[in-house]
């Protein structure tokens, strides 16, 4: 939509509602929220984090811990205390709207604001880049009012923007409860920081982005606009803006409604655009509405195709492995698409669960929760779901027996937060994964550079694909898989890929694997690969991914577990397995052991197949 399309619907909304109350219900509704049995565990989570932040000292972001990510390329030591400052201001606002007697809540928000207004950049050091470095003392001068446009007043990024959305809401919501020094200075670094670089700077990367800096930075941007900008034609020009960068960001998406970021990056992205809209469509009055869209409904049920069972997901790319739901903006997107399903509620993420500490999501939690739709929540059923434009097969099979799921991709080797994985798969049973992705690893700058495929959960070696003649996959969108067939029934599940062209070795004229996943009692999957080389090869290891020690005391190559076990079944005349112990950092630093199972082939030739069954065993 352009200006002069929005200008009419902004004018003739302003004054009609608050954008996330009625008006005149904010404070009656913290009141009864305060007390409901249903919102009990939730607030009772906040409350516990605000009596003990209180007694805490408040944690400062030093130039040294600034400095280390040019220094080393870590990221970690300045984020934990950036996000600690976010959790305290999560905290202290949301105790202060439930409890607005107590003065030491709103003693510890005001301080907590002023030392965020303080910092001086709202950005993390690694999306900085250059830009702190940029500016030289002759760029300044007494004569040239738009100083504040150069170096690094210019860059906005995910937290900038998100920190600019949480500042203008809280002032929002608090009105005249936060002192008008404040609430002035508040509005005035959301400017100095936020709008004025937006529309007076050059344009960001992230404006034509198709993932989710897109959604996230536009939205937050877009929301804020709505909340602080009261003049029509300055809130007209900010949004059109906004809505030619959430155009792209749906560019990302294909019918199929599916992110190849992965589930983390879907609830991330796409719930700043449900933010956004939200807004949008109050402040509008609902004349402009960006949940009419077909895909943005197809979009909403990507979370409930990912589950396997619990919180276990479908974690192919950089996607954390167990994740809880978001409540909040699930009980939203139910109420306008009433096929969203509702998840049971243990599986509701806690406060403290989400280590950026986003307002927007942990404020939504709440203000969104509907205890209605809490209490009707079902734990995962049996689905099968082929998303045809990402390539994935995800199969969950629910019996008597337990929960088991199969899942598979194609694609290709340059998709968002990419990893070298065309044909891996994931084996999973009654909350274990017996055959895993190992997710994202420790954010690093080296993990966004040129040595992304030298960590281990990135690179090829660290999935369930094959390693030809010592060569694993390789990086770039022309190494990429060709889908053969697909077939969904009700006892079986077939795919079938062509993964040659993911290797870049002219004599590997065909790599076909196939897999037959047998929804029986206990599901039992069956998988081949077969090689057509123009010339002989030296080595073909088939080599599987698992986080469990794998356990070859007895006949069977088994992987245990608690309840189920998964016995893979393989020809000792062809194949020779050997246990490799590897290690990897992941998205906390933690050190994770990863077990790599490598399957020789004996007798390697220009035309030779490898069969596997994979079956399960309580």
């Amino acid at each position: 939509m352009n200006i002069d399309q929005l200008k009419p619907f902004l004018q003739d909304a302003a004054e009609k509602e608050s954008l996330l109350f009625q008006a005149g219900e904010q404070a009656s509704w913290w009141k009864r929220v305060r007390h409901a049995e249903g919102y009990g565990p939730m607030i009772d989570e906040v409350r516990k984090e605000g009596e003990a932040l209180l007694s805490q000292e408040a944690p400062v972001l030093s130039y040294r811990l600034f400095s280390i990510f040019k220094e080393r390329g870590t990221r970690l030591e300045y984020e934990r205390v950036y996000f600690e400052k976010r959790k305290r201001l999560n905290t202290f606002a949301i105790m202060a709207l439930l409890e607005p007697e107590r003065e030491d809540y709103m003693a510890a928000l005001q301080e907590t604001i002023w030392s965020i207004l303080d910092e001086y950049t709202w950005c993390l050091p690694a999306h900085v880049g250059a830009a702190s470095e940029s500016v030289s003392e002759a760029e300044y001068s007494l004569n040239d009012p738009s100083g504040w446009l150069k170096g690094n007043a210019q860059v906005i990024d995910l937290f900038s923007a998100e920190t600019g959305f949480a500042l203008s809401e809280i002032v929002t919501l608090m009105k005249d409860r936060l002192p008008l020094l404040l609430r002035n200075r508040m509005k005035h670094e959301v400017y100095r920081r936020i709008f004025w670089p937006y529309m007076q700077g050059e344009p960001f990367h992230w404006e034509t982005a198709t993932h989710n800096w897109a959604s996230v930075c536009a939205g937050s941007i877009g929301a804020a606009a709505l909340h602080l900008i009261g003049d029509g034609d300055e809130l007209a020009a900010v949004l059109e803006r906004v809505l030619r960068t959430m155009d792209c960001y749906l560019q990302g998406f294909e019918a199929d409604g599916a992110t190849t970021e992965g589930y983390g990056y879907w609830y991330y992205g796409f719930g700043f655009f449900v933010f956004f809209a939200d807004l949008l469509k109050k402040r509008t009055g609902g004349s402009v509405n960006l949940f009419a869209s077909e895909k943005v409904h197809q979009i909403a049920l990507f979370q409930q195709k990912c589950f396997m069972s619990g919180t276990k997901v479908v974690n192919f790319s950089d996607s954390m492995p167990d994740i809880h739901i978001h409540m909040g903006l699930t009980h939203y997107l139910n109420r306008i698409y009433p096929d969203v399903a509702i998840p049971e509620l243990p599986l509701r993420t806690t406060y403290t669960e989400d280590h950026c500490y986003r307002w927007a999501t942990a404020l939504r939690n709440i203000v969104w929760f509907r205890e209605e739709k809490a209490a009707a929540g079902e734990p995962w059923d049996t689905a099968t779901y082929y998303l045809e434009d990402a390539e994935w097969l995800i199969s969950r099979h629910v019996n008597e027996r337990g929960t088991f799921c199969f899942a598979a991709k194609g694609g290709h080797n340059a998709e968002p937060h990419n990893h070298n994985d065309l044909g891996h798969f994931i084996l999973h049973a009654d909350g274990e994964t017996f055959l895993a992705d190992l997710g994202c690893g420790m954010y690093t700058q080296q993990y966004f550079g040129a040595e992304r495929y030298s960590y281990l959960c990135n690179a090829s070696e660290g999935h369930s694909v094959p390693i030809i003649d010592g060569k694993p996959q390789r990086e770039g969108a022309g190494y990429r898989a060709k889908v053969l067939g697909v077939s969904v029934a009700p006892d079986t599940e077939r795919m079938e890929l062509e993964l040659a062209g993911a290797y870049g070795d002219e004599r590997l004229r065909q790599l076909k694997r196939s897999f037959l996943w047998h929804k029986q009692e206990q599901p039992v999957l069956t998988m081949e690969d077969s090689y057509v080389f123009g010339e002989e090869p030296e080595q073909i290891v088939e080599r599987f991914i698992t986080m469990t020690e794998p356990d070859v005391s007895g006949e069977d190559l088994t992987i245990p577990g608690a309840g189920q076990r998964l016995i893979i079944d393989y020809d000792a005349k062809e194949l020779q397995p050997h246990i490799v112990k590897l290690s990897f950092a992941d998205h906390y630093g933690i050190d994770r052991d990863v077990y790599a199972i490598d399957f020789k082939l004996l007798h390697p030739k220009r035309e030779c197949a490898v069969q596997f069954r994979f079956r399960f065993e309580s």
